[in-house]
């Protein structure tokens, strides 16, 4: 598979792109429950996902073939973020959920 490398660089464009995204589900948790924005994340990520291997390999038996390597890196990396993190929230808890921070992820 031609996998996306989705390891963050230290380059601004990066963090500014998640930025956004954060922006914008700190913007629809003041009108939903935290879960659900989370849920429509999960599920934009996997959309995305999906769209980004298929333009990559223009046909669909291809796509059939990579589907399974596919599912693995994304889960892998998805895994090695979400440790992460855990851990940048285990290591700065007290600063990051101030009550003025509570809302923001």
């Amino acid at each position: 598979m031609n996998a996306p490398t989705t390891k963050p660089t230290s380059g601004p464009e990066f963090w500014e792109r998640a930025d956004k995204v954060i922006a914008l589900a700190n913007e629809q948790c003041a009108h939903n429950p935290a879960n659900d924005v989370a849920t429509s994340l999960l599920y934009a990520a996997a959309r995305f996902n999906a769209f980004l291997v298929a333009s990559k390999t223009n046909d669909v038996s291809k796509m059939q073939q990579e589907k399974d390597e596919a599912v693995a890196f994304f889960t892998e990396q998805y895994k090695r973020m979400l440790t992460d993190n855990f851990n940048d929230y285990i290591n700065n808890f007290d600063k990051y959920t101030q009550p003025a921070a509570a809302p923001q992820a």
